[in-house]
């Protein structure tokens, strides 16, 4: 090709704290508590990093919505308050939300605060929902989590409200879980419809989710939103590239392969492969033993079959393993370049790619590998 596909370099920011004595045997995830200066330094680590690739030309800095949290892990509980202060302490970065837990929320709030997030930063925030994993959180905000069934029930006719409240000037919604309107009198009239105010000035909204599941796919590729992929094995990223591509076309979405998607991994660059492993080894295995118990290996076997299922592994991977699943790229900037251009190659319309701040990994060692990224990486993507 004569121009690169993927244009678009980014960083995930679940929000972690300055983790200690971290790795495998390190301090057990359950037992981690921090005082709350350490919750509070967290967002200011957040707004170096966010400086630091606003200097370097990098596209995006997402970040992940949770709560209760003293283990350290994920501390930001409002991505769009703390997304439209980063873009007072930069100039040009846009902020993603990874995710709005949208039954956390009621769809109009959240509709409302984006609204003013996109006036207010110059639509420099990005929209993204997800349904949550965390039983402590959505089910203690009063929203199904256990009922997997009902979660999606209730996060699908929420999207129906969120939708309503971006796109149309006057509506009304009659469902199951919401009667907006109320019939209620007001100024000498029955309340018939609803207008937000305001609504967001860049329209229609950008609206990202992510795809852990064959139904989620098929709805975010049936509802023209966009579609995160992260930490994946590279046949399960293969698969779902396919699938993305193939169920939005029964919708009417024409979309090359890679379209619409962004490609998610874990990544360290140094001068070997053994020292980059060396140096993030411990982070990896920190993060592993946090989110493992929530389902997140999402590695296939030699036969395709996602780890966990029959027949496939079903342990904490290793950071070898993510290296030979392409979910984490560790090495010399050379070795880099050359599996982002082979999945470039694999995938035509790709152009969004993320790499993760790994948890133990500190905010000066980040912005060291975030420059050396810059410096090493991207400017074999602006030919």
């Amino acid at each position: 090709m004569d121009s690169p596909m993927i244009t678009r370099f980014s960083v995930l920011y679940v929000g972690q704290v300055d983790l200690d004595n971290i790795g495998r045997n390190g301090t057990p995830a359950d037992q981690r508590r921090y005082p709350n200066e350490a919750y509070a330094k967290a967002y200011f680590d957040g707004r170096d990093v966010a400086r630091t690739m606003d200097d370097l030309g990098y596209h995006c800095l997402w970040m992940a919505e949770h709560h209760f949290q003293h283990e350290g892990y994920e501390v930001i509980p409002n991505l769009l308050l703390y997304s439209t202060w980063l873009a007072t302490q930069t100039r040009r970065l846009r902020f993603g939300c990874a995710f709005n837990i949208l039954p956390m929320w009621h769809p109009i709030r959240l509709a409302e605060d984006y609204a003013m997030a996109d006036i207010l930063t110059g639509g420099r925030v990005i929209m993204g929902v997800g349904r949550g994993y965390h039983t402590r959180e959505v089910e203690t905000f009063g929203a199904p989590m256990l009922d997997n069934d009902a979660n999606k029930e209730l996060f699908e006719e929420q999207m129906e409200v969120l939708l309503k409240c971006f796109d149309e000037e006057s509506w009304s919604h009659h469902g199951k879980h919401y009667d907006l309107p109320p019939a209620v009198p007001y100024r000498g009239y029955e309340l018939k419809e609803l207008t937000c105010v305001p609504r967001p000035v860049n329209r229609p909204v950008e609206i990202w989710q992510p795809i852990a599941s064959g139904k989620t796919l098929d709805y975010v590729a049936r509802k023209g939103l966009k579609g995160m992929i992260t930490l994946n094995g590279e046949r399960l990223v293969d698969q779902i590239f396919h699938q993305f591509r193939d169920s939005a076309a029964k919708a009417g979405r024409h979309l090359e392969l890679g379209q619409d998607l962004c490609w998610g991994v874990g990544l360290y660059v140094a001068d070997s492969r053994e020292e980059a492993i060396r140096r993030v080894e411990p982070a990896h295995d920190e993060r592993y033993k946090w989110f493992a118990p929530f389902g997140f290996v999402r590695y296939a076997d030699e036969h395709g079959r996602p780890w966990g299922t029959p027949g496939a592994p079903a342990r904490v991977p290793t950071l070898r393993e993510g290296i030979e699943q392409k979910a984490w790229l560790c090495g010399s900037a050379a070795e880099i370049v050359d599996t982002i251009r082979e999945f470039e190659r694999r995938y035509p319309g790709l152009e969004e790619m993320m790499f993760h701040w790994p948890e133990g990994i500190g905010a000066r060692e980040f912005q060291e590998q975030l420059d050396r990224f810059a410096r090493e990486v991207m400017p074999a993507f602006r030919r």
